[in-house]
């Protein structure tokens, strides 16, 4: 094992170092004695951008596959195990990468290293016909409760296909179609895995009550000996204009519970200056009740229920700023929209205030404190800055940046990017007209 990293002073004190396997694996440690627990996060650096189309789904399906056993541990052992030690776990997958943690009691820790190494190393040999139908319908009957059959579930699909043209690798999102569900075969699925669940291809954080010294001898033991793989491709290139250079628009007619405004705009990629202003910009707009969007629309004009701004960050493609408004009683959108687009100019106009200012860089710096102080929070930020940005001490100096982000930034990235003709536009209007009506005599 080579122990090529060196330790750095982080926000509030908190460190990490970084260790490589010969096989490829980025080990990063963070030692926490507060509680008695230690977390272990395995992020793979794979996600839906690494799909083609005709597959789409396969990450996800692979996340699910992960969890029916492996050489040593049958069927459903590997939750079994976990909470049967006292630890909980869990696994997601995204655009950029797939991931998978757990929480343990401190001396358990070598479980969760023995169990996340099983199935790195040993997956394969229990992958067979059975399990693989039995996840498929499993994924296909989320999709089915998360997006197909619930009041505005399928927006974000349809709103990151009109943001990311045709063809682009962030143009679908992980759910995948039930059509690719249906054409993925075991044996795509076996090749899925071996070129992308391999240990040169991830990275292991784990944090908390733990011995350094014993935590990497486990880590040698039981990872050491799973080889790396080379077949790897990387991942199509998601850069894409500044401005889409037109709004985007479709209305859907649904049985949904009030009308509604969905709308994305194309910001900044992630792990940049820009991205960081953009987030103050979304949060001073349209982060929480006190935001701009909320003052406007839910407490001044009480034309909306929800007013909502916020930015999902991407490192590979550009970021999406995510508006999502929903109407009070019989109010029509185009009066919501035009509301919007007044708030809008006036912040690219004017910029934020410094009380805005400072009430969105604590707020922020809240949110980020919050997942460094929590033992699985700090461990899944360690392993995004490595796999996306490949430093995960980028992790305990990001309240930093966003702390050293300017008015003036923030301002000019509003200007730039937050325009009508830099946005996917979704209006939903509910397909039985006399129930959005019941509640006009409140307006």
């Amino acid at each position: 094992m080579g122990h090529t990293a060196t330790e750095q002073a982080g926000s509030g004190g908190l460190t990490a170092t970084e260790h490589r396997l010969a096989n490829g694996l980025r080990v990063v440690l963070s030692e926490d004695h507060l509680t008695p627990v230690a977390a272990v996060c395995l992020w793979y650096d794979v996600g839906s951008r690494h799909e083609v189309k005709g597959r789409t789904g396969l990450a996800h399906l692979f996340e699910h596959l992960m969890f029916q056993g492996s050489a040593q541990v049958k069927g459903n052992g590997h939750f079994e195990l976990v909470q049967g030690a006292g630890g909980s776990l869990n696994g997601t997958t995204s655009f950029e990468r797939t991931n998978y943690f757990e929480t343990m009691p401190a001396h358990e820790l070598e479980l969760a290293l023995w169990l996340e190494a099983d199935r790195m190393g040993s997956l394969l040999t229990a992958l067979d016909d059975d399990s693989m139908e039995n996840q498929r319908d499993v994924v296909k009957n989320e999709r089915r409760q998360r997006y197909d059959n619930v009041p505005y579930g399928t927006a974000f699909e349809k709103l990151t296909a009109m943001a990311y043209p045709e063809g682009h690798p962030y143009h679908h999102t992980p759910i995948g179609s039930m059509a690719d569900l249906d054409a993925a075969s075991l044996e795509d699925a076996r090749a899925f895995f071996r070129t992308y669940y391999a240990p040169n291809n991830a990275v292991l954080s784990i944090v908390g009550d733990i011995d350094p010294e014993q935590t990497l001898a486990w880590v040698e033991k039981y990872f050491g000996s799973i080889p790396g793989h080379d077949g790897k491709q990387p991942p199509r290139d998601g850069t894409l204009p500044d401005v889409i250079g037109g709004e985007l628009r479709e209305v859907i007619e649904e049985d949904v519970p009030a009308r509604a405004l969905m709308a994305a705009y194309r910001l900044p990629h992630d792990g940049t200056r820009e991205a960081d202003a953009a987030d103050l910009a979304l949060t001073v707009l349209g982060g929480g009740e006190s935001s701009r969007l909320y003052n406007r629309l839910v407490r001044r004009d009480r034309s909306a229920v929800a007013a909502g701004f916020g930015l999902l960050r991407l490192a590979g493609a550009p970021s999406l700023g995510w508006l999502d408004v929903k109407t009070s009683g019989g109010v029509e959108v185009p009066g919501i929209e035009r509301a919007v687009d007044e708030e809008l100019a006036r912040f690219a106009a004017e910029g934020p205030t410094p009380e805005e200012m400072e009430r969105a860089q604590a707020q922020l710096e809240r949110e980020w404190l919050d997942r460094l102080a929590t033992v699985s929070g700090r461990a899944d930020e360690l392993c995004r800055f490595a796999v996306l940005f490949g430093d995960p001490q980028l992790a305990l100096t990001a309240v930093q940046r966003v702390l050293d982000i300017t008015p003036e930034e923030v301002q000019a990235v509003a200007k730039a990017r937050l325009r009508p003709d830099n946005r996917a536009v979704l209006v939903y209007e509910p397909t039985d007209a006399a129930d959005t009506e019941e509640g006009e005599a409140d307006q």
